[in-house]
């Protein structure tokens, strides 16, 4: 760089010791000129090799960071971004802390002497806005900034940098700014970027705009398999579907069971039409559809891609039949019995030692571990990247969402689950 630029950084992380085990798991970086002019803004998901912490902290889900890069996949591009610049931050000495422990994990180091000369805007805040309170959100307000989505690494970052711009305006003749910036670019270390740059990877806007799974099916033809594969796909929807939601795992082991199984496309959707009209049938095996069972069989459809006109002719009434067709057998009722090992993993909304309670109190063993014996693993996060939650897929163990713990195992009385 000619010239030196200040370099408004942002982290979400899954917690607050990076000297321990927690990690960042996204980072934005906003560039500013002299002038407080935004030149460019850089953000990315990052894959903290761990589960997420407090997500209703930060709000990231676990699907939303299956396909973004490890720390030590962008850290030659952060520091290529870094150098040059002042580095500026919203209580800077956290992010400060979390970003020389992720550089010195990824075997990289930056300067000595780049993050103890930055700026942090919550301490110049005591300066050009005294009595303002210390959060983004308290200095933000007081220039009526726009903090569109708090605890967004890019959107955190960006009010910083205009709130950065305020004081640059406040303050516009003071020497600082042009001795900082002339001694960032009189230390710059990078000159061009690496030779590869990672794409980054962004929160989901909205699940509309998602691919769905059975469109990453190819569409083969011939098809060379029969019932047995029919049947195999089957089961694994069956366990997929055990809570009423298909996780991103869940969507790619079937996506990948197709593959190996030389399914087609047009094959896939008639086992969903199948398997959704046995959810129907069971629904409507007493003769009636409560308001519960017409939102599962809404719920299914949409998971499986079910055309309207067959869920508006599921939802029709029909005369008391028994059931037919291959039969779902996700209902805890016959899936679980007692003395089964149930393990539980992530930050649930009620504290463990109470849900542990629940569990025995219910006939079922909560379990510290995940080994081939246990039945089920409940995450906060039915995407959980923690170990538990890889152990338990690579047995086969169902991995679900506490709110299946609580409505379908510890209290199963709703008909609509019961299919």
């Amino acid at each position: 760089m000619t010239q030196g630029y200040f370099a408004v950084i942002d982290t979400e992380t899954t917690g607050l010791f990076p000297g321990n085990h927690d990690r960042i798991a996204e980072i934005a970086v906003v560039t500013l000129d002299r002038s407080g002019t935004v030149l460019d803004r850089w953000e990315t998901l990052v894959n903290p090799e761990r589960d997420l912490g407090k997500q209703s902290i930060h709000g990231i889900r676990a699907k939303d960071i299956l396909d973004a890069p490890r720390f030590v996949d962008i850290a030659d591009e952060l520091d290529w971004r870094l150098s040059g610049t002042i580095i500026v931050g919203h209580n800077l000495s956290f992010d400060a802390r979390f970003l020389g422990s992720e550089f010195q994990r990824a075997g990289l180091a930056l300067p000595d002497y780049y993050l103890p000369r930055g700026l942090c805007t919550m301490q110049m805040a005591h300066e050009y806005l005294p009595g303002a309170g210390r959060s983004l959100q308290d200095c933000c307000d007081s220039f009526s900034i726009e903090l569109r989505h708090a605890h967004s690494a890019g959107d955190d970052a960006q009010a910083t940098a205009v709130l950065l711009s305020r004081y640059i305006d406040l303050d516009p003749d003071l020497d600082d700014w042009d001795y900082l910036l002339a001694q960032a670019a009189a230390t710059s270390w990078h000159e061009t970027p690496p030779d590869t740059l990672r794409s980054p990877v962004h929160r989901s806007s909205a699940e509309s705009a998602q691919t769905h799974f059975v469109d990453r099916i190819v569409v083969r033809l011939p098809e060379i398999t029969g019932p047995a594969a029919h049947q195999e796909y089957l089961a694994l929807l069956d366990r997929a579907l055990l809570d009423r939601y298909l996780s991103a795992h869940e969507q790619s082991a079937l996506v990948r069971l197709a593959e190996e199984l030389e399914l087609s496309k047009t094959t896939v959707m008639e086992l969903h039409g199948q398997y959704f009209s046995s959810v129907a049938d069971t629904a409507w095996a007493d003769g009636v559809l409560t308001a519960e069972e017409l939102q599962d069989l809404a719920t299914m459809a949409e998971l499986l891609q079910i055309p309207a006109d067959q869920l508006a002719s599921a939802s029709l009434a029909r005369e008391l039949s028994p059931s037919s067709g291959p039969s779902p057998t996700g209902a805890a009722a016959s899936f679980f019995e007692p003395g089964d090992l149930i393990v539980l993993t992530g930050d649930m909304t009620r504290s463990r030692s109470l849900i542990e309670a629940e569990l025995e109190s219910a006939g079922y063993l909560a379990h510290p571990a995940v080994t081939k014996k246990v039945k089920l693993l409940v995450a906060a996060d039915p995407d959980s990247l923690s170990g538990k939650a890889r152990k338990a897929r690579s047995y086969g163990i169902p991995v679900v969402g506490e709110e299946y713990l609580w409505n379908q195992v510890l209290n199963p009385l709703t008909p609509s689950r019961q299919g």
